[in-house]
């Protein structure tokens, strides 16, 4: 496209072009830690959960199984939680307690809902986040209530309109 000439756009004879600006997200659109927890204990239930039983009973063959090799149930139960959240995420841009509590995930930077690759990075780094519990503590510091894997992917979890 050709550079526009001043003196072309003040007679009317071309349009400027007017650049789309996106409003950033004010503290009021952010979600709260309590609605965010709150989020977190719903999808815990319907998702975790469920994963968790058919880990225990269906795949490892009990709980005795499961306490033998720990690390490995563990994989085999946070893997699908990843890759269901993400689904989830990626779909809808709200998991369960998401939905339930009328949160959604947005892009930081298009304010519209992420890529598959960041969600999947953004949930996989939560999980990693969970073990030092340092990533979670972020959350109650910041005016935006962000999470280290909000930060780390450039995401936000903000109220649905």
């Amino acid at each position: 496209m050709a550079k526009q000439r001043f003196r072309d756009i003040k007679q009317g004879k071309v349009q400027e072009e007017k650049h789309k600006v996106r409003p950033v997200p004010n503290k009021g659109d952010y979600a709260s830690v309590g609605l965010r927890i709150k989020a977190f204990l719903t999808d815990a239930f319907m998702l975790l959960m469920p994963i968790m039983y058919i880990v225990f009973y269906l795949v490892m063959d009990g709980r005795e199984d499961f306490a033998e090799h720990k690390l490995l149930g563990w994989f085999y139960i946070l893997l699908p939680l990843v890759i269901v959240q993400t689904l989830f995420m990626y779909k809808t841009g709200q998991t369960p307690g998401y939905r339930a509590y009328n949160i959604t995930l947005i892009d930081e930077n298009t304010k519209e809902k992420p890529s598959l690759f960041v969600i999947f990075f953004r949930n996989l780094v939560a999980i990693l986040s969970l073990f030092t519990l340092l990533g979670w503590a972020i959350m109650f510091f910041r005016k935006d209530n962000k999470t280290l894997h909000d930060l780390l992917s450039a995401t936000a979890v903000v109220n649905k309109k």
